[in-house]
């Protein structure tokens, strides 16, 4: 005679564990391009499914101290793992404060997307290389003639698939840089934007 089965089978379905997302909080000085380009890559799929992006935009023109201090204060947020601040250092006139807000950053962890001179110069570098020193009326203007647009927002999908074109020449920048020891803000060109694309893809 068979014996009995005394315990039943546990017949709930086991569910996967999703990991979570990481949470990453972006300060920007700018209300246009710069939420307009970070936008698409949160519309990206492969993003979407791993990180959880927040765009923080001054309601003020933004300085590099006002937003470095309010990324200071949300670090503090145990639901976000990292906050970053999108600014330029501006040429001919540097931003007030500059290195002080920078300092800042690094005492305080908040990590830093800096373009120099502006935003432009990142977006420059999706479609080519660029190596000679510009000011920010200059980059502007490239910028405008290399995607096509009239005004300051920008068609994000554009820059998506060349993202990492654009942080490959930016890499390239940093290590010429680093070799002639040329910091912020005397590093003209230069963009730290690829730092951020590489921690929102991590």
């Amino acid at each position: 005679m068979a014996l009995r089965r005394t315990k039943g089978k546990d017949l709930r379905r086991k569910t996967a564990q999703r990991p979570e997302r990481k949470t990453i909080v972006v300060f920007c000085e700018g209300e246009a391009s710069e939420p307009d380009y970070i936008n698409g890559l949160r519309r990206l799929p492969e993003i979407r499914a791993n990180t959880s992006i927040n765009i923080e935009i001054d309601p003020e023109p933004g300085v590099p101290m006002t937003l470095v201090k309010r990324a200071v204060e949300r670090s503090y947020d145990d639901e976000v793992d990292e906050c970053w601040c999108v600014f330029d250092v501006e040429w001919p006139h540097k931003h007030p404060n500059l290195e002080r807000a920078i300092l800042l950053a690094e005492e305080s962890g908040i990590r830093l997307a800096v373009s120099n001179p502006c935003f432009e110069l990142w977006l420059i570098l999706h479609f080519e290389n660029q190596t000679a020193f510009m000011n920010t009326k200059d980059a502007e203007r490239k910028s405008r003639q290399l995607d096509g647009r009239s005004g300051k927002r920008i068609d994000a999908d554009l820059y998506m698939m060349r993202r990492h074109a654009a942080s490959q020449r930016a890499a390239v920048l940093a290590k010429r840089h680093q070799r002639n020891q040329s910091a912020c803000p005397n590093d003209n060109p230069s963009s730290t934007m690829c730092d951020l694309i590489a921690a929102i893809e991590s």
